[in-house]
């Protein structure tokens, strides 16, 4: 039963891609719009600049800054405390 199950969810997925290719053709981008202005292509670097190192940076800013700006102390268990005792 369960292979009966994963192959129907495999067959799904599969489908659903396909269809999914299929609907967004490329081949539709080439007709150019009324209004459409595009921009100077981006170079190589700067693709990966903004959609990698960007990203990366900003999460290690963010957090860096949660670590320092923490003000939570740490946690010392007092002797008669429930945790205390369960250590002892």
């Amino acid at each position: 039963m369960d292979k009966k199950n994963a192959l129907r969810v495999g067959a799904l997925a599969a489908g659903t891609t396909l269809m999914m290719l299929l609907m967004s053709s490329p081949a539709l981008a080439v007709a150019r719009d009324d209004g459409d202005d595009p921009g100077p292509g981006l170079s190589v670097v700067a693709t990966l600049g903004l959609y990698v190192v960007l990203p990366i940076a900003l999460f290690a800013i963010i957090a860096g800054l949660v670590m320092v700006l923490d003000k939570s102390k740490i946690r010392v268990t007092k002797p008669g405390s429930a945790r205390a005792k369960a250590k002892a």
